[in-house]
């Protein structure tokens, strides 16, 4: 089946997140065109949409407002799904959740470190732990929320403070690990596509260099191993890599290191065929 057939099907969709995909990411069609602003009203509109934001309070906070990482319907997981598929940039009815996430990602405890040599006092304490130099924080919360308010036109000044952490934490080949265990000395594919996501993407807006810096060098903890394999025995590092997965909320697989290779401006890259 040739790649025309195959999009001019997807463009039949009822679904207007669907043909928003096609148009821009496959077709290549500026998304400030008239036809893509007005697809993009069509995606607002869309019961999809409208199911997502159906539990905001009268201030515009989803609920539970008290956890916005609630699976997979919180806050955090509702602005990642408004920003992958086409809703419209800018939309001040979401700043009511922007800050549910950001006062989550950016609460005391994120600020507070401590070192421990063991993998039960790190789960004792209370902040980021650090093992052996390393700090062991889930980057793919705050990575992501950078992505997404960015992505979605909403994002303010507080960013910069994800920006900030996300560069403090980051592990010396390149990327991060929430692993407690002492011996955990490689990044996570898992913790590191999202955080690499969201700098390469805020650098692209801001300018950033750090960023942008920050970003490349964690793509060499993907591109390093092929997107999917063992560097030393060229083995598949796990079989979920090969399974794919939509949304990819959280985790990985090889098409979702392929497009966030894209999306960087990797991929071209001879370690991504």
């Amino acid at each position: 089946m040739s790649l025309e057939h195959v999009c001019e099907t997807l463009l039949r969709s009822n679904e207007p997140s669907v043909q928003w995909k096609v148009r821009v990411h496959v077709l290549g069609e500026d998304p400030l065109s008239k036809r893509i602003r007005d697809l993009g009203r069509q995606v607002r509109r869309s019961p999809r949409v409208q199911a997502l934001l159906a539990h905001r309070d009268s201030r515009g906070r989803l609920r539970p407002v008290g956890n916005p990482y609630s699976k997979w319907q919180g806050a955090h997981w509702a602005l990642a799904t408004l920003a992958d598929v086409g809703y419209p940039r800018a939309d001040r009815s979401l700043f009511a959740m922007r800050d549910q996430v950001l006062d989550r990602w950016l609460g005391e405890s994120y600020y507070r470190e401590f070192d421990v040599k063991t993998e039960a006092d790190a789960y004792r304490g209370v902040g980021v732990p650090r093992i052996r130099g390393r700090y062991r924080r889930c980057a793919s919360q705050q990575g992501n929320a950078l992505y997404f308010l960015t992505k979605l036109g909403i994002a303010d000044g507080r960013v910069d403070a994800l920006v900030e952490r996300l560069l403090h934490w980051q592990w010396p080949d390149g990327g991060w690990n929430c692993d407690r265990n002492p011996s955990a000395d490689t990044s996570s594919f898992w913790e590191s596509r999202h955080a690499m996501l969201g700098l390469a993407l805020h650098a692209d807006r801001t300018k950033d260099a750090a960023a942008r810096d920050a970003a490349l060098r964690a793509a060499e903890v993907f591109l390093s191993r092929h997107l999917f394999l063992e560097r030393h025995s060229g083995r598949v590092m796990n079989p979920e890599f090969l399974r794919l997965h939509y949304p990819l909320y959280h985790g990985y697989d090889i098409l979702g290191g392929l497009k966030a290779m894209a999306e960087i401006g990797r991929i071209d890259d001879p370690r991504c065929r």
